[in-house]
């Protein structure tokens, strides 16, 4: 969706952007492109593997592009570090990359035999393994229900209970084999693995992502100048609802209960139209809400 990015995050020359998921540099560069020849992008990301693929893609715009190791929730400290008051427009394209799932390592999916890693950030104590061997079982089932929406937790969750009782569940694909095993075949999904939504959940849970996204916006929209936008694309339901909810409350109460500061651009979100979603089938359930900050 780099185009209606493009134009909802209304990039003009000089201005100061962020892209709090920088990931490999790809809607950085788009940004930087539209900015030239004097804007400065800020790129966040949690991942440092990314980073290092960002900053060799990002490496010709020079002194116009300031990477940081952090979290997008982290950006009001993170812009009195680098002492930029207010920023034009900010982006934050929720999810992982295909990066994180054909090449780093750490379990996210469901075809790779990997590790149960699934951190974002590697410095983060937590990982989806030490989930599904230490979390008991009921703790377990409400991550699978409330992360994954899926109808199935609690036969999951006593399936791998079962299961490490017996031996530790190390991998991705036994973990992936173990869940489809644990859902009626019948009940299968048509269009995805019976195990994404699971692997959804723990992404979530070890990652904290709702939190932090919920997190983020109100930060996000503190350091808008008036006029600057926040583009938001989520990839499921519950980033999507969150987004929604909090640009519906920012328009009415504003960020202490004052009078509103935002103002939502997209009534509903913009979604990937069929060329994209052909070239890139991951797109398909991507949804972008734009909302732009108000004169304070």
């Amino acid at each position: 969706m780099r185009e209606e990015v493009l134009h909802h995050l209304d990039c003009h020359p000089g201005g100061i952007y962020v892209d709090g998921t920088v990931g490999m540099g790809g809607h950085a560069a788009a940004i930087l492109e539209s900015i030239k020849p004097d804007g400065i992008l800020v790129g966040i990301d949690w991942d440092e593997d990314s980073l290092h693929i960002a900053r060799g893609h990002l490496a010709p715009f020079g002194n116009r592009v300031i990477l940081v190791k952090g979290n997008f929730a982290d950006l009001p400290l993170i812009s009195q570090e680098l002492r930029f008051e207010k920023v034009d427009g900010v982006l934050l394209d929720l999810g992982i990359s295909s990066y994180h799932l054909e090449q780093s390592g750490r379990g996210f999916s469901f075809k790779q035999d990997e590790i149960l890693d699934m951190r974002i950030d590697k410095q983060n104590p937590l990982t989806a393994r030490h989930i599904v061997n230490r979390f008991p079982e009921r703790e377990l089932e409400k991550i699978i229900r409330e992360y994954g929406e899926e109808r199935w937790a609690r036969r999951i969750a006593k399936v791998i209970g079962r299961q490490r009782e017996r031996e530790p569940l190390n991998t991705a694909v036994q973990l992936a084999s173990l869940v489809a095993s644990a859902i009626p075949r019948k009940f299968h999904p048509a269009n995805i693995h019976p195990a994404t939504r699971t692997f959804q959940a723990l992404r979530i849970a070890v990652n904290r992502e709702l939190e932090n996204l919920a997190r983020a916006i109100q930060g996000v929209v503190s350091l808008l100048k008036p006029g600057g936008r926040l583009c938001i694309i989520s990839f499921h339901s519950l980033e999507d609802r969150i987004v929604k909810r909090k640009f519906q409350e920012m328009e009415q109460t504003g960020l202490l209960g004052e009078r509103p500061v935002l103002r939502r651009i997209t009534r509903k979100p913009i979604i990937p139209s069929p060329e994209e979603c052909a070239a890139n089938p991951r797109a398909r359930s991507a949804k972008l809400r734009v909302a732009e900050r108000l004169a304070a």
